[in-house]
């Protein structure tokens, strides 16, 4: 209400000095007492009752029902003729959430989670449509065309460039575009990490860029419930690729997505886990950049740290592992080579992506090469989902563990002393148990 300059007068038996202070500052006064019902006057705009009496409460709404002033009980609708809604300021773009008075907590953590999905660059984005407003009307006579032009801006090229603080330049392409307004605004387009399968561990900015893209091309590693929250107006492409078995070339998902964003459309090009962690994510963006194609790299939470984590298995700890390496168990000619002398240090936990077809292999070389056969190990599949599962022994017995269960991937490889603590730290699966129906 200060904040809308509002003029406010407070009784209240107790009242704290930063209270006090914003009702002297409106201009109004505050009285430390019980209140009384000549508290109401005629002149107010509106009352909030918010003492912890409900018979209270009642009192001062009858007396502000005879008086004709409109009148806020905190908590108890029946009595009120109005709420106060939770808010989200942007400013000047202003969110409100509200439950009617039904359930003033609900308005607020919904509040709280709608405030986190929305960036505080929105608020300069409204900034700069107000700003172009009566321009672009002036501009576009034609209301269908006005907002055919606004959308463009709204979701395309000038608010990314606002997102990502580039202010001076999302007003030069705005600026640009409205000498033109028929003008096919230039494709983009978006390298997003999309995690190793919990859809909660999505990051804000690619679930944003996820709902405005118009074409997404995915990997199999992306699991389906990720894949759900994509507008379904969204064209989607396969790309998947697995061991000998690449549906769409590597070379041919670089020119797809040069070809895509040439035409003029936002295309995300969606990976599992980090694009920039075994993913061939600079290889795809090499293209772009060479053609000149604008194009964002939204990182992702990486299998190892999301699957560890997920399992109890902290990758580093003071008594354990003081570094970290992350290999890959599958070059580029299918063979399994690994610096194996720099893997077996010790104090260190070793994460093997894509590792399940060369365990065999692996097992026996770290062993060769000098790690002690005892060491724990943990083969995780489909780390992260409620379809997790987890297989621990050593990295001798590993091998024989996996091929027991039929294990699939995706899957990853931990090894070192740190797997050792799985069993006393699965916060994961201890969860999973307590949401079951007893």
């Amino acid at each position: 209400m200060a904040k809308a300059n509002a003029c406010i007068d407070l009784v209240a038996v107790e009242a704290t000095e930063l209270i006090a202070q914003i009702v002297d500052a409106s201009g109004g006064q505050t009285e430390r007492r019980p209140w009384q019902p000549e508290d109401i006057k005629e002149h107010y705009r509106l009352v909030v009752a918010a003492t912890q009496d409900a018979t209270l409460n009642v009192s001062i709404a009858t007396r502000c029902k005879q008086l004709g002033i409109p009148v806020n009980v905190v908590s108890d609708s029946r009595v009120s003729d109005f709420s106060f809604p939770s808010i989200i300021d942007r400013d000047p773009l202003t969110i409100a959430v509200s439950s009617g008075s039904a359930s003033p907590i609900l308005a607020k953590l919904l509040g709280q989670r709608i405030d986190a999905l929305i960036p505080a660059a929105y608020g300069k984005l409204a900034s700069l449509v107000g700003k172009y407003r009566h321009k672009i009307r002036e501009k576009i006579e034609s209301p269908d065309q006005r907002k055919q032009f606004w959308e463009r801006i709204l979701t395309g090229n000038v608010a990314e460039h606002v997102f990502l603080g580039n202010q001076s330049h999302a007003e030069e392409l705005l600026a640009r575009l409205l000498t033109s307004p028929s003008q096919t605004e230039k494709g983009e387009a978006y390298l997003i990490g999309a995690g190793p399968g919990d859809p909660d561990l999505l990051t804000f900015r690619a679930y944003r860029l996820l709902q405005q893209s118009e074409i997404v091309l995915y990997d199999r590693l992306v699991s389906e419930k990720i894949l759900a929250q994509i507008n379904p107006d969204t064209k989607m492409v396969y790309v998947g690729k697995q061991r000998s078995d690449h549906s769409v070339p590597q070379q041919d998902i670089n020119q797809l997505l040069v070809d895509y964003a040439s035409s003029g459309k936002r295309v995300a090009r969606l990976k599992g886990g980090d694009p920039f962690i075994f993913g061939r994510g600079g290889e795809e963006i090499e293209q772009l950049a060479s053609k000149q194609i604008p194009f964002q790299v939204v990182p992702g939470i990486t299998a190892a740290s999301g699957c560890a984590s997920y399992s109890g298995i902290p990758l580093t700890h003071r008594d354990h592992a003081q570094s970290v390496r992350f290999v890959t168990g599958q070059l580029q000619d299918g063979t399994v080579d690994l610096p194996w002398e720099q893997l077996v240090a010790p104090k260190q936990t070793v994460v093997i992506y894509m590792g399940l077809n060369g365990l065999p292999a692996i097992s026996k070389n770290l062993i060769s090469h000098g790690l002690n056969p005892a060491t724990p190990a943990a083969m995780i599949e489909q780390g992260t989902t409620i379809n997790q599962k987890i297989y621990c022994s050593t990295i001798r017995e590993l091998p024989s563990v996996v091929a027991e269960h039929d294990v699939k991937p995706p899957t990853l490889l931990i090894v070192g002393s740190v797997v050792s603590l799985h069993h006393s730290l699965d916060w994961f699966k201890s969860q999973q148990a307590s949401d079951k129906p007893s």
